[in-house]
């Protein structure tokens, strides 16, 4: 059913059934109702162009993601954000443009969005530190939410965050209290911003149990599982090796845990592991109890929150920038446990025969 068609079965002229539909305040709140139901009836679906041309707006959200380097495009993480966000945008009548670009290939992209009048606004990923591509966006003029927070760049804009240093504090100090004093970071690129606030949290409670942190029990890359199981052997091969690890991925956690059992260990006995887990669909954190002790924060629910963050900015564009800080829920599991020498058994994770 076309909207001509609709109308003649409304009795009411097509311009009223297209303003009904749009939300014009003109139109009283009985019409809207009744086309409401009636589109509904019909199964109908107005012509996206269409109505771009008679509300001025694209009625789409812009994705920009860069793929040379960091795959962002194939991460499972990114997968489920773009899951939640995009229940919203279908609720809300937007659809999802998707670009992707090699690294340092987003300023023509945003540039043509913006002049092409091709969405209405964009969700930046993967805030760098110092992001240039928020004064670029706030220049263009382009309205757009950021899925984490920039250290370094001034200026309110509109973000969601999960705490990271004080989540990654927390997981370090509930390590600690088991009695462990070498614990191993496996970080991601720390040239991103949550990966720099994850290594500080660290940092922050070793100093404040007067544990000295040691460079060769950090590691930061690309969170692969190939990359936490190559970081936990070089660090078990160490001579005084950890007796925990602090990861900052479920699917480096992955990794960390092979290497571990290969080395005929135990996983929660011998060495003891605890994960950021952004509760992947696909890759669940076991049912009752989870498998890994975890920072816990739902990347599906921030897809929600900022895409009705953006659309907010795009309805109303004098609307201050919001800023949502979420903290991150600590969920013990089966991966840890009282270090090895609180146990008695110091040589324990440098000798896999002693678990023999």
């Amino acid at each position: 059913m076309n909207l001509k068609e609709l109308s003649t079965a409304l009795g009411l002229s097509q311009t009223t059934v297209s303003r009904a539909l749009n939300g014009y305040p003109e139109v009283s709140e009985a019409t809207r109702e009744k086309v409401r139901h009636a589109a509904a009836k019909f199964n109908y679906s107005p012509n996206t162009r269409a109505k771009g041309l008679a509300t001025g707006r694209a009625h789409a959200i812009g994705h920009v993601i860069p793929t040379t380097t960091t795959h962002e495009i194939v991460n499972p993480i990114f997968g489920d954000f773009i899951a939640g966000a995009g229940e919203i945008y279908a609720r809300n009548g937007y659809e999802i443009v998707l670009s992707t670009v090699e690294d340092g290939g987003e300023e023509k992209v945003y540039r043509a969005f913006k002049s092409r009048g091709t969405v209405d606004g964009v969700v930046l990923h993967g805030p760098r530190m110092n992001d240039p591509r928020i004064d670029l966006l706030r220049n263009i003029g382009l309205p757009f939410v950021v899925h984490g927070r920039a250290s370094g760049v001034a200026g309110n804009y509109s973000w969601l965050d999960v705490n990271n240093r004080s989540s990654f504090r927390r997981a370090a100090e509930f390590l600690i209290d088991l009695g462990h004093r070498r614990i191993g970071l496996i970080n991601g690129l720390e040239t991103m911003d949550f990966a720099h606030r994850r290594r500080c949290g660290y940092e922050d409670a070793l100093t404040a149990r007067g544990i000295a942190p040691d460079p060769t029990l950090m590691r930061s890359a690309e969170m692969t599982e190939g990359f936490g199981y190559e970081a936990a052997q070089t660090m078990m091969n160490l001579p005084c090796p950890p007796t925990a690890f602090l990861v900052s991925s479920i699917i480096s956690a992955l990794g960390v845990r092979r290497a571990v059992e290969e080395r005929g260990l135990r996983m929660g006995r011998d060495v003891s592991i605890v994960t950021h887990d952004d509760t992947l669909s696909y890759l669940a954190n076991g049912t009752d109890v989870p498998i890994f002790t975890s920072t816990r924060s739902s990347v599906r629910d921030a897809g929600r929150a900022l895409s009705r963050m953006l659309l907010d900015q795009i309805g109303d564009p004098d609307r201050p920038p919001q800023q949502v800080l979420w903290e991150a829920e600590l969920m013990v599991g089966r991966s840890t446990g009282p270090a090895p020498t609180a146990l008695g058994s110091a040589s324990t994770a440098s000798d896999p025969a002693s678990t023999t």
